[in-house]
């Protein structure tokens, strides 16, 4: 099957969200949450990601997470990444309950598309604060892809992860997994970066990108997609959308949807001239969401 055909199977069945003026999105992608270990990648962002969840809980932003958002190819249990994350996870769970929670899955948390995999596994929590189980995310289903879609303007936005244009990654992604888990994660330790990743390889980059953004074009198909953590958005070429990662060396980068526009938001720890720290929202670009 060819990386065409992966795609646009990934958008079959899709459901829909609204999309008008008074709705606000926030999209995230590859968080890679881990195991608190030397291998956690999130780990170094977890408090810039914790503040912009809070931010946009308090803004009444619906959560969207376009795959990866856990790092189970190098971990066994999401249990673990639940427990390590807890903080993170308890604020997750506040956007479910209020039904603004929407969860894609990506090619390292693949196992996320088993029916029943959140009831089984993402049901409740140790909660540290009250110190008891809670609920965590009972009967959420975990999409392979989603549709935002404004019907007073017959504008509809694609949502995936993006790993469909990639072959190792998609239709043989328990081999990836296998050689990431038993290969190169050993060999991370010594500074190896695994050559088959879209993230770190940057001629699989390229070619992955350059396959996400002539499929977008050639349907006339807004798509917004993560796998390569490279962040994108263009005025220019308005058909292809990447909202980078959340483990990016020094921020995390996100887009945001509000009053029909799209904003790609960066995430970062700045200095006041009085020598403090704070955490810095900066905004990157903005588009317009219009019809074509």
């Amino acid at each position: 099957m060819s990386y065409q055909s992966r795609i646009r199977r990934a958008f079959e069945n899709a459901p829909v969200f609204p999309l008008n003026s008074r709705t606000r999105y926030v999209l995230f992608s590859d968080c890679h949450r881990g195991d608190g270990s030397s291998n956690d990648n999130f780990l170094k962002n977890q408090n810039l990601y914790f503040t912009a969840l809070q931010y946009y809980y308090n803004r009444g932003f619906t959560y969207i997470e376009l795959g990866d958002g856990d790092e189970l190819w190098e971990n066994r249990k999401m249990s673990q990444i639940i427990e390590i994350h807890s903080d993170v996870f308890w604020l997750l769970s506040l956007f479910y309950c209020q039904n603004r929670l929407i969860m894609l899955y990506g090619n390292h948390d693949m196992e996320k598309k088993k029916t029943g995999y959140s009831d089984t596994v993402c049901a409740s929590y140790f909660c540290t604060s009250t110190q008891c189980i809670q609920p965590l995310f009972p009967g959420l289903q975990f999409y392979e892809s989603v549709i935002l879609e404004n019907p007073c303007n017959d504008y509809r936005l694609y949502l995936t992860h993006g790993h469909q244009a990639d072959f190792l990654n998609s239709t043989c992604w328990k081999l990836a997994r296998f050689l990431v888990r038993y290969l190169w994660r050993p060999l991370e330790h010594f500074g190896m970066s695994d050559p088959t990743s879209a993230a770190k390889n940057y001629v699989c980059k390229d070619r992955i990108e350059q396959r996400l953004s002539d499929f977008a074009v050639k349907n006339e198909m807004p798509l917004v997609t993560g796998h390569t953590h490279r962040p994108r958005l263009h005025d220019s070429s308005p058909f292809y959308m990447n909202t980078g990662s959340c483990v990016h060396p020094r921020c995390i980068t996100c887009m945001e949807i509000e009053r029909e526009t799209i904003s790609l938001v960066k995430w970062a720890v700045s200095t006041r001239r009085d020598q403090t720290l704070y955490v810095e929202r900066s905004v990157l670009s903005v588009m317009p969401l219009s019809s074509k």
